[in-house]
């Protein structure tokens, strides 16, 4: 197991992408905390784990409140003793996509660089500072593909602010990463393709666009995100910091 005895905490946890990464985790042996705000979903999570014979422990945190997300962690480590991985993956309001720059108002953009900033600022330092006693860790943030979009699917996709805010969490991550190196912590991004499951509904011609632009001719799929998370939490990615993996299929190629 990838990550046996390890002590990982995933918000956003009762989503589609942090419900995936969280039973990953506890597959391969982690203790899982699950945080968010909806305690109906994190229990759903937490059974599917418990039901495979995992560890699951659920609290509901708003990620976007420092004294919740201290509160959380500290009686993590009184109870575990220790916090190894830490994972971020709230919405961000991605669905405020769709309207021209031109035509949105100034709250419609901010709205997702300022959650999505923010929400990383505090679980990531909260983590880092439990971390840093204990000289190890990983902090893994979630961005996504329109940070590095070409400028023909710039052109179709209209992101509004969340590409800025994409951008935004991938240079903190770089940040954080060159602060905390010293202390044996590491901290990585995961900058994913659009990942056909987590759509509602499914659009036909926007998939097959998608998929035309990618390398492999199709999008990645929940588990190849969670697979990849593992390794990066694991200590088999351990000269691996401040880095921005591409699980995009090739329709970035960096």
């Amino acid at each position: 197991m990838l990550l046996k005895d390890k002590i990982a905490v995933v918000y956003g946890a009762g989503g589609a992408i942090g419900g995936a990464v969280a039973r990953a985790f506890a597959e391969e042996g982690a203790s899982v905390f699950l945080a968010g705000r909806s305690l109906h979903s994190l229990q759903i999570v937490a059974n599917d784990i418990t039901d495979a014979g995992g560890v699951a422990r659920v609290t509901r945190v708003d990620a976007l409140n420092q004294i919740e997300i201290d509160g959380h962690l500290d009686r993590i480590v009184q109870h575990a003793g220790k916090v190894d991985i830490s994972f971020n993956a709230i919405g961000i309001r991605g669905d405020l996509q769709g309207t021209p720059l031109t035509k949105m108002t100034q709250e419609d953009f901010m709205t997702p660089i300022l959650t999505g900033v923010k929400t990383h600022f505090l679980t990531s330092t909260a983590a880092a500072k439990h971390m840093i006693k204990q000289n190890s860790g990983v902090i893994i943030t979630l961005s996504a593909l329109s940070s590095a979009l070409s400028g023909r699917d710039r052109t179709y996709h209209l992101t509004g602010g969340f590409a800025t805010a994409c951008a935004a969490i991938e240079e903190y991550t770089r940040s954080l990463a060159g602060e905390l190196g010293s202390k044996s912590i590491r901290v990585v991004s995961l900058r994913s393709e659009a990942i056909q499951e987590t759509w509602k509904p499914d659009i036909p011609e926007v998939k097959a666009y998608l998929e035309e632009g990618t390398a492999l001719g199709r999008l990645p799929t929940l588990k190849e995100v969670a697979d990849t998370a593992v390794f990066i939490a694991s200590d088999r990615a351990s000269a691996i910091t401040g880095a921005i993996i591409n699980i995009t299929c090739g329709s970035i190629m960096d």
